[in-house]
């Protein structure tokens, strides 16, 4: 056994539980040794992390290298952008366990430019790579990297599951249905969206409104809870506190603490419906409708950023409770009569109707998420993911709807319709 067959081991035994669970037991176990075995090789379990860090790069910049140079030679900016996110999409395509560990370990819990210097001292740097215009919130690059992530992870989850290698049929498929949602969005002309009149629609969609959906107190006392602590640490007692109840009290309202997220989710998930299904009949045009959707789903998570956070820890660490979003909440978007709306079928099965919808929800809940870790990390240089969801969690998690912009929400809009031919390459 050599320290490779331990790093390979960790990514594939930690990366099932999300590195939820970094067990040296587990690893060992997978191996067939014992722990001191372990330890002849590696100090601790955080000197194993740093080799598996060390490893991902390595192998990761041997792959995207060739595009990386491709790219930088480019004539045309935007086919340079397109070459690195078509082999950045593949390398992940090909390597779930990287995948993962890239979400939690890279992106997640160490600072964005240390993955920047990692690249630098293998060869690639990263300013020289065509950009798009990121002058703006959100930037293109976060729009970008969130598509390319929806894409890998639905992959995983429903069109290639068995956990080896996928084909390379499948992998070419994958790689240019990302391409293309990227490239295109939707599908949809600059002109279309030119004409419309965004200030007149968001003016149907206002805080007013939202007061007249009523709380339920428990729950609010739930997603407080798992906004704090995320949904493994918020306890039953936490909730208590929360509510006042007593924790047996409780159990007179929920089986279980799974019983206790899922009806959290469930009937936030309907209230969002219900709200924005009413303010989308304000009009009778589809690309227009589409907007209202994504504004009256931003207002509502805007007025309760202790749900936002909630359903933020759900989507980052996935959490078996069963069907906790309906399908419903995508037929909130495939209704609207638009054909690029039907299914996102190149990625998936013919039984999964709504992925389109799926991924503007990923985008909005994104969009949102990274305003607040945007301003704290310019205050503050950044922070650990746990510890940033806290503070974020202080930061917007008093009653107060935060102040991202209603630009930032037309900006995603555009990325939605229009992808990257609606924006300007530098």
């Amino acid at each position: 056994m050599t320290k490779h067959d331990i790093i390979m081991a960790a990514f594939k035994v930690w990366g099932r539980k999300l590195y939820l669970n970094t067990s040296l037991s587990d690893l060992a176990q997978e191996l067939g040794v014992s722990k001191t075995a372990l330890y002849r090789h590696f100090e601790n379990k955080q000197a194993l992390l740093d080799a598996m860090y060390g490893c991902f790069f390595d192998d990761y910049t041997v792959f995207i290298k060739p595009a990386y140079e491709r790219s930088i030679s480019a004539e045309d900016k935007s086919e340079g952008f397109m070459l690195m996110v078509r082999a950045i999409t593949e390398y992940y395509a090909r390597n779930m366990d990287a995948f993962v560990f890239s979400l939690v370990h890279v992106y997640g819990n160490r600072k964005l430019e240390n993955a920047g210097a990692e690249l630098s001292c293998r060869g690639i740097d990263m300013s020289k790579i065509p950009r798009m215009d990121d002058h703006d919130y959100p930037s293109l690059l976060q729009l970008v990297f969130s598509t390319l992530t929806f894409g890998e992870a639905y992959f995983y989850k429903y069109a290639y599951t068995s956990g080896e290698v996928p084909p390379e049929e499948s992998i070419r498929i994958m790689v240019d249905t990302v391409e293309k949602k990227i490239a295109e969005g939707l599908g949809f002309r600059p002109e279309q969206t030119e004409v419309m009149d965004f200030e007149s629609l968001e003016r149907l969609v206002s805080e007013e409104n939202l007061a007249r959906i009523e709380d339920d107190g428990l729950l609010k006392a739930v997603a407080g809870a798992v906004a704090e602590a995320g949904p493994w640490n918020a306890s039953m007692e936490m909730v208590a506190r929360r509510s006042g109840l007593s924790k047996s009290g409780l159990y007179a309202h929920f089986k279980s603490k799974n019983d206790m997220l899922f009806q959290l989710f469930l009937t936030e998930m309907n209230r969002i419906i219900c709200y924005a299904e009413s303010v989308t009949r304000n009009s009778k045009e589809p690309l227009e409708q589409l907007y209202l959707a994504v504004i009256a789903i931003t207002f509502y998570f805007k007025s309760r950023p202790d749900f936002l956070l909630a359903i933020d820890w759900i989507k980052m660490r996935r959490l078996n409770l069963g069907d906790t979003i309906p399908l419903r909440v995508y037929r909130l978007f495939a209704d609207i009569k638009i054909d690029a709306l039907r299914i996102w079928t190149e990625c998936g099965s013919e039984d999964e109707k709504y992925i389109v919808s799926q991924w503007i929800l990923f985008l909005i809940v994104n969009t949102l998420i990274g305003w607040p870790n945007r301003k704290q990390a310019h205050k503050k240089g950044g922070a650990e993911d746990g510890e940033k969801r806290r503070r974020c969690c202080n930061l917007f998690c008093g009653g107060k709807v935060f102040d991202i912009p209603n630009s930032s929400i037309r900006r995603l809009f555009q990325f939605i319709v229009l992808g990257l031919r609606g924006f300007k390459t530098t």
